[in-house]
C-alpha cells in the first residue's frame, strides 16, 4: 500500500548492504505527527538508487513509499525512491525543503 507520512526522525541512520537486494540502505525509525496517530514507523532507502537522506534524530521529515507491515516489528516504508525499472510508483523523502527520490 503506498503511504505518505510526515513525523519526526528518533535514530540516527544506520547504514547496511541488503542480502536480498545486494544494495546499500540507509535505515532510520520515525514518529508520526500526533494529528497522524503518532505510530511509529521504519524507513528504509535503497542508497544505490537514491541519494542519502541527511537526517538526524529530532528532523521533521516526509516520507512516501510503500508500506509493508511485519507482525511483531515496526511496520517498513521502502521504495522511498524513483524507480529506474518503471514497474512501481516512486517515492520520496522530504527533508528541510528539499525532495530525495
Amino acid at each position: 500500500m503506498e503511504v505518505r507520512y510526515s513525523g519526526t526522525v528518533t535514530t540516527p541512520p544506520r547504514f547496511f548492504y541488503g542480502s536480498h537486494s545486494h544494495m546499500d540502505h540507509e535505515q532510520f525509525d520515525v514518529r508520526r505527527d500526533p494529528d497522524a496517530g503518532g505510530g511509529m514507523f521504519r524507513v528504509i532507502d535503497n542508497v544505490s538508487i537514491g541519494p542519502r537522506v541527511p537526517v538526524k534524530p529530532g528532523d521533521h521529515v516526509t516520507i512516501k513509499g510503500e508500506l509493508v507491515n511485519s507482525r511483531g516489528k515496526l511496520p517498513i516504508v521502502h521504495f522511498t525512491h524513483h524507480d529506474p525499472w518503471g514497474t512501481h510508483e516512486g517515492g520520496s523523502i522530504e527533508l528541510g525543503g528539499r525532495v530525495y527520490a
